[in-house]
């Protein structure tokens, strides 16, 4: 680990479709976040027999599947009182969405994502041009209200 402009950064290796990538990626993290995923070991650890390899296992120590995240993605919903149909991609959408509505910056988003071409980032920004619109015409409606 190194020190990097917002926490520690770390390397990491990113699973796709049953696949992991050959070389590591750096990854920055904040400092706080460190923390939780030490106590989270630790506590696996404990409850888990041994120390798994993962970061993410079943009570088992398997690695998660990707049904199981789905299911656990929906049973929380539910608790929440979420109605709506919902599966652990609207959770990496609404991160860019809001990512891109705090920075206003398509490439920082892009980056975070991991994607390699801006066209595939770009489906994140008709969200936020459409509140764009949304406000502009409120405004105009305000300024006509006043005249």
């Amino acid at each position: 680990m190194s020190e990097g402009a917002f926490g520690q950064t770390v390397e990491v290796f990113r699973v796709y479709h049953r696949s992991t990538r050959l070389a590591p990626e750096t990854l920055e993290v904040h400092s706080s976040a460190l923390i939780l995923l030490e106590k989270w070991r630790k506590r696996q650890a404990r409850e888990i027999k041994g120390s798994p390899e993962h970061v993410l296992t079943t009570l088992d120590a398997k690695p998660v599947s990707p049904r199981y995240v789905r299911a656990m993605v929906k049973r929380y919903a539910r608790k929440a009182g979420i109605t709506k149909g919902i599966h652990p991609h609207f959770l990496r959408h609404s991160f860019a969405t809001g990512f891109l509505r705090e920075t206003h910056n398509i490439r920082l988003v892009q980056k975070a994502l991991g994607h390699a071409n801006l066209a595939t980032t770009q489906v994140y920004t008709h969200i936020v041009n459409e509140e764009l619109e949304e406000a502009l015409k409120s405004f105009r409606q305000a300024q006509e209200v006043a005249a």
